[in-house]
């Protein structure tokens, strides 16, 4: 199946955060990221971000690797449609109409070398994710900015990315 739109939100009734990931063939797969799911998942998508790029692998000093994290994050996520609203309507669900709740990640590559993320219910079927930068970013920036609205007293931030209105307390590094 094809990725079409992906949409991540809080939902304070359950306390955990809602993706919808929605296909181009009409279907449509719901899961649930429970507090704890979410900080096992961060990390290994801030090591991916790292990996799949040959810039910041090849940069000897950690800040010029976070700068450096954090400009291709921007340009990353300045490619993706965060203005059309996910298109709510009628699919089908081939995992089931009730929300799978997460439970084990994976990470890989696909045939093609490019990094896969497996996300998975303690039993059953889940979904792979093939990444690519533009995804990759989208999806911290969709879990970033949906966590926000949680009262886990978790932040959420990709190194060298800065949240709005924060107040610098690292020096950069120019070259």
């Amino acid at each position: 199946m094809k990725l079409h739109q992906i949409k991540i939100d809080y939902n304070a009734e359950h306390d955990r955060l809602m993706m919808l990931v929605a296909t181009s063939e009409g279907a449509e797969i719901r899961l649930w990221m429970t507090r704890r799911y979410v900080k096992l998942l961060w990390p290994l998508l801030i090591k991916l971000a790292e990996e799949m790029s040959p810039r910041v692998q090849t940069q000897a000093d950690p800040q010029a690797k976070k700068a450096l994290l954090g400009f291709e994050y921007e340009q990353a996520v300045k490619k993706a449609d965060f203005s059309t609203p996910f298109q709510e309507s009628a699919r089908s669900m081939p995992l089931g109409n009730e929300p799978l709740l997460l439970a084990r990640i994976q990470t890989g590559r696909d045939p093609a070398g490019l990094p896969l993320l497996a996300m998975h219910p303690t039993t059953g079927q889940g979904i792979n994710l093939t990444l690519n930068p533009v995804l990759l970013h989208s999806v911290c920036k969709l879990i970033v900015a949906a966590s926000s609205k949680s009262d886990w007293d978790i932040q959420f931030k990709l190194p060298g990315v800065q949240l709005e209105n924060a107040e610098e307390d690292v020096p950069r590094v120019l070259n």
